[in-house]
């Protein structure tokens, strides 16, 4: 398939886990991508996966810290003039940090919602005069089904993602007039560098999570199972999809 040829697409979290899933079928899709990341080892790691798969020419890579306005303006700034516009975001970029409520300090607190939220702002905010320009242009954002459905110990977390699920509708019904869609991802059940450890506290009640396996398949799913989704959302396949968000959970939350 080749629904992203000729297609110009901004990938942030491009480093690790869903983010680098994305990229890499995107780029087997024919796209050209920008593939952004706070983590220069991580990046650098999308770029070698690249080259191996023959893509490594319609890859370019930048370091980009999307919690910070004067970053994530200037990234978004480089990577549509590298691109020469864009039809695609995709604002996978987001981080993970477990406790109990009582003891999650105002910090931590704020740089979760910092990254998870504000950045994803920041990041829409940035590409939508390009996007407006672009080609049957597309925001996918990642919302988790944390966002819905209780997950204790992750407060901050699902609250940043609830936010995501709610701008993602306020967006795509603001630009729908004028051609670009905007839609949410939500997660569970999925392996990527977050799940992998996300911190519980020590004396964590596993009870409380309920279920913890999907009702599908045999255990969590991989990056790519997620990256696949995106792909139809972000593609031609996906133009009557925009205002809402797909859970990817394998059924845990049924």
């Amino acid at each position: 398939m080749e629904r992203f040829d000729g297609r110009r697409v901004l990938i942030t979290g491009a480093g690790s886990g869903i983010g680098q899933a994305t990229v890499h079928r995107v780029l087997a899709e024919g796209g050209r991508v920008v593939a952004a990341d706070i983590s220069e080892a991580g990046l650098k790691a999308t770029a070698e996966r690249a080259a191996a798969d023959g893509h490594g020419d319609r890859l370019s890579t930048a370091v980009l810290d999307i919690a910070d306005e004067t970053a994530a303006r200037a990234g978004v700034a480089a990577a549509v003039e590298e691109l020469g516009g864009l039809d695609v975001l995709v604002n996978a970029a987001g981080i993970l940090r477990a406790s109990h409520t009582h003891e999650t300090t105002l910090d931590a607190f704020n740089r979760i919602v910092a990254v998870n939220l504000t950045g994803t702002f920041l990041m829409i905010r940035e590409a939508l005069p390009a996007l407006l320009r672009g080609r049957a242009p597309v925001v996918v954002n990642f919302s988790s089904t944390s966002a819905a459905f209780a997950h204790p110990y992750m407060a901050a977390y699902a609250a940043s993602k609830g936010g995501i699920q709610s701008m993602t509708h306020a967006i795509a019904s603001e630009y729908a007039k004028q051609g670009l869609r905007a839609v949410c991802v939500a997660p569970g059940s999925v392996r990527s560098g977050m799940t992998d450890d996300p911190g519980l506290p020590a004396d964590a009640d596993m009870t409380l999570f309920g279920k913890l396996l999907p009702a599908i398949g045999e255990g969590f799913a991989p990056p790519e199972t997620v990256a696949g989704v995106i792909a139809m959302l972000a593609s031609e396949d996906g133009a009557f999809i925009t205002g809402t968000e797909i859970r990817i959970d394998g059924g845990t939350h049924m």
